[in-house]
């Protein structure tokens, strides 16, 4: 099974910890890739992709700013070698972003009249029994 892509440059300690769960994750993503998308619209079959993504960036996220399990120098690296998401984990930080699922869907421009999308919208603004599914990534509510 080929490792998770890296330069040249060594790995800072700890890495083994993380290497094991980011190749299973970079696993998932090569099946998500591959995965026939016959009977699906063009971004469905995307969606998989934005998910594994976002658990990744995720996953080195908790460890770095919740459990504090993992070095600044461990967590520099996964995020120079693009291993997670960097603006992702950015917008994490900020107040009304920490369930974020994708940038895609705060961005303005992709929308017919400015707005972030439709998983954006609080659970509670919504009308009852409304199931709501983010065009973009598949979100069904990342506001919270």
């Amino acid at each position: 099974m080929p490792k998770v892509r890296r330069s040249r440059k060594p790995p800072p300690e700890g890495w083994e910890l993380i290497e094991p769960t980011l190749e299973e994750l970079e696993q998932k993503m090569r099946e998500a890739e591959t995965e026939p998308h016959e009977g699906k619209r063009k971004q469905e079959s995307l969606w998989p992709i934005f998910k594994i993504h976002h658990q990744k960036s995720r996953y080195i996220y908790d460890l770095f700013y919740r459990r504090k399990a993992i070095s600044r120098e461990l967590y520099q690296y996964c995020i120079n070698e693009k291993i997670a998401d960097a603006n992702l984990i950015a917008k994490w930080k900020k107040t009304g972003y920490e369930n974020l699922c994708c940038l895609r869907c705060i961005q303005t421009r992709d929308t017919n009249f400015a707005t972030n999308c439709i998983c954006r919208v609080p659970k509670s603004k919504l009308e009852e029994g409304r199931i709501v599914e983010c065009v973009h990534c598949g979100c069904r509510g990342c506001s919270g």
